[in-house]
């Protein structure tokens, strides 16, 4: 019987090992990144506002800031990945956070709460997951689809558990108190799980398939790559501004911050069962079809959030489809190179596709809040918001790749 190190296991395929402990850990720790660093704050904003005084452009900019800091510093954490593997980065992040998050409930001015959020990005390009699928990808390669499906399962559950969490801890306490209870959670779960369940042997990277073997540059270069990144830049500011602007839109309608962090937490429920059918998506689709089948339905589901106003039923029921789709449309992105170039230097090829689309997820809330006035409402911005979703599934069509000359 060949030799395994403690704490691995062999594969099905036999070629290389995988560490036991990185899928559950993985699972634990992005539930509680995205849950403490992303989803409390469309929760918690309109509290901040509200006893600060401070605007609600200068505090969604914060978080914007945030997500920009995360999208750049991307490209270089999918570069040390390639080479080093997910531990020091992750735990690295995983320490970062929750003091960033102090940082940003303590703040007695907006200057020193964009500091805090800034911070924040970095712990989130070390932590949220891009890290988590080069991991993965690299791993459990060939069978990462189904290794990439779990975690972010149970990564859709992150607004499940942490919107009605923050909801309820901004019902008892002020939002300072409750970023620092959040703080003290995400420290408490994702330091020692990255620390300890991350330490296998980093395998090496395999061989690329044949139109990809000259490395990525000829890739980043390609038709099909620019149209990719188009495709989900714009499909990524819609996404991200309907997840941040949701609940701002139920209040809007009348419905209680309650009401809407149940909305909002639930909608991450249906990512969860949504990510369930990619595996049989993917199977039974082609990758340009189900590009922009995923985005298409996007759109669809923002427009008719932008167009029905209730019952709160029916818009949570609108909620949970659009989750439906956000789920399958993470697991599309975290796919998309490996589908088409193989998954050699997937960190780095990754890291390039996805900076654009994160700097647009990272200017949505910032900018979903700044246009929604003078549009006349939220409903008017998810209207803008479901054309961009048009407008990708459109650029999608041109993500087919030619093959390979002989």
């Amino acid at each position: 019987m060949p030799h395994t190190q403690a704490g691995v296991a062999a594969t099905g395929t036999g070629v290389r090992s995988r560490p036991r402990a990185v899928l559950p850990a993985l699972c634990a720790t992005q539930i509680t990144s995205w849950g403490v660093l992303y989803y409390a704050f469309p929760v918690l904003n309109p509290t901040i506002t509200h006893d600060t005084g401070w605007p609600a452009g200068a505090t969604t900019a914060a978080f914007s800031a945030a997500l920009v800091v995360s999208a750049i510093l991307g490209i270089f954490v999918g570069r040390v990945l390639d080479r080093r593997g997910p531990r020091a980065v992750m735990t690295a992040g995983s320490v970062l956070g929750p003091l960033s998050l102090l940082i940003v409930a303590a703040a007695p001015n907006p200057a020193v709460f964009v500091a805090g959020w800034l911070s924040a990005g970095a712990a989130m390009a070390a932590t949220f997951y891009p890290p988590a699928f080069a991991a993965l990808t690299r791993w459990w390669a060939p069978d990462h689809i189904r290794a990439l499906t779990i975690v972010t399962l149970a990564g859709g559950l992150a607004s499940t558990v942490f919107a009605p969490l923050t909801a309820l801890l901004a019902a008892h306490y002020s939002w300072r108190t409750a970023y620092a209870v959040l703080a003290a959670i995400l420290a408490a779960l994702t330091i020692p799980t990255h620390a300890l369940a991350l330490r296998a042997p980093w395998p090496p990277a395999p061989d690329s398939p044949r139109h990809a073997a000259a490395g990525p540059d000829p890739v980043a270069r390609s038709r099909a790559f620019w149209m990719l990144a188009a495709t989900f830049t714009l499909s990524a500011f819609a996404m991200y501004a309907v997840v941040i602007t949701l609940v701002p839109l139920l209040l809007e309608r009348g419905y209680t911050t309650a009401e809407a962090a149940w909305a909002l937490g639930l909608g991450g429920a249906g990512q969860t069962l949504g990510r369930t059918l990619y595996a049989a998506l993917a199977r039974h689709t082609g990758v340009a079809t189900r590009t922009v089948t995923l985005v298409g339905l996007g759109g669809l589901t923002t427009a008719a959030l932008a167009l029905i106003p209730g019952p709160s039923g029916l818009l949570v029921a609108l909620s949970v489809l659009a989750g439906i789709v956000r789920g399958n449309l993470t697991l599309l992105q975290a796919t998309a190179v490996t589908d088409r170039w193989g998954t050699a230097r997937y960190g780095r090829l990754s890291g390039l596709l996805g900076a654009p689309a994160h700097a647009a997820a990272a200017l949505s809330p910032f900018a979903g809040t700044a246009i929604a006035g003078p549009l006349g409402g939220y409903p008017a911005l998810f209207a803008v918001l479901a054309a961009l979703s048009a407008a990708a599934a459109l650029t999608a069509i041109g993500t087919r790749l030619k093959p390979p000359a002989d």
